[in-house]
């Protein structure tokens, strides 16, 4: 699988989220990383940080549709409580402040 197609696949799995009525909050993209263990016989792929807020119910519905996808080979879903949810927000803010100033120089 290419980068391009892991980004098509990642987009599908976000439109799903939205069509079902959730928010994306953040999405980013980690590229293509060498996995702690081989996975049905692949030592690489590609990873993904998706952060989104919706009802539960979509919840299932999402991992029902991350299991089937053979594009899939692992995920994690986690609920994030408010102490996760200031962290999140202060990372991503540093990490457009380092991109920034990267531009720059």
């Amino acid at each position: 699988m290419s980068e391009d197609q892991a980004k098509e696949a990642v987009q599908k799995f976000e439109g799903e989220i939205s069509s079902w009525g959730g928010k994306i909050k953040h999405s980013e993209s980690w590229g293509l990383r060498k996995l702690a263990y081989p996975i049905q016989k692949k030592s690489t792929g590609f990873y993904f940080l998706t952060e989104f807020e919706c009802a539960a119910p979509v919840i299932a519905d999402l991992e029902l549709m991350l299991k089937r996808d053979e594009r899939v080979m692992r995920f994690l879903t986690i609920k994030m409580d408010k102490d996760h949810v200031e962290y999140a927000a202060k990372r991503r803010s540093k990490m457009g402040a380092a991109k920034s100033a990267a531009a720059e120089a």
